[in-house]
């Protein structure tokens, strides 16, 4: 049932349309199952593998991981600021910017969907939109203060938020992963590292500017 599963996700990505997931639901009955969904789904649309997507509840677990989508979506339940980084064929954090993740479904109904059912779909995640890269180093990242700006709403001003505390504590988790069945990262993967704030909601194209302390600011939008 997994391939039946890969191939109608393959379809709603390439066509725009949504599954339910009631239709679905005993498909997937276990992390392995829906990261073998997400594996099949990627190499049927070409994905290069080199970019993913990884967080945590907190610095003890647990952890997820899944490719990401090379090309950004535009059919958005929401953005997420975050911090992605580039790293090593060791997994050691080379370079970082500041990234705005963009959130969609293929499932009709979208977050609320089981949770097992929403890791296979790549764990809702429609693109990534990366910042200006710069070394990496470490930064005080609880008291970075950061802001997220989409014109019509009111800015989002905080500071710190990431659940880790650090976003390269994922590293050795993702590393573990990607490698267990012996693939090795190519030097350069990006991984995004988590949310900072949570899902900020959003339909439709979106433009706006994520700014960090110690990281600089990036504009970015999804419109054509």
């Amino acid at each position: 049932m997994t391939e039946a599963l890969i191939q109608a996700l393959v379809t709603a990505h390439r066509n725009g349309t949504a599954l339910l997931a009631a239709d679905w639901v005993g498909t997937v009955h276990d992390e392995a199952d829906a990261y073998a969904v997400q594996m099949g789904v990627a190499a049927a649309l070409g994905w290069r593998l080199d970019r993913w997507k990884s967080g945590g509840a907190s610095a003890q677990g647990p952890f997820s991981h899944s490719p990401v989508n090379p090309v950004a979506g535009t059919a958005l339940l929401g953005v997420e600021a975050e911090v992605a980084l580039r790293v090593g064929a060791d997994g050691s954090p080379q370079s970082m910017c500041v990234a705005i993740e963009l959130v969609a479904s293929r499932w009709a109904e979208g977050l609320d969907a089981p949770a097992l059912l929403r890791m296979a779909d790549h764990q809702s995640n429609a693109g990534l939109l990366l910042g200006p890269w710069q070394p990496y180093r470490a930064l005080d990242w609880g008291l970075l203060e950061w802001r997220l700006a989409i014109p019509g709403q009111p800015d989002i001003v905080r500071r710190g938020g990431h659940s880790l505390a650090d976003p390269a504590g994922v590293l050795p988790s993702w590393l573990r992963h990607v490698t267990r069945n012996g693939w090795t990262p190519p030097a350069g993967t990006v991984v995004t590292t988590g949310a900072w704030g949570g899902l900020h909601s959003w339909t439709g194209a979106v433009r706006g500017t994520l700014s960090v302390d110690g990281l600089g600011e990036f504009s970015f939008s999804t419109a054509a």
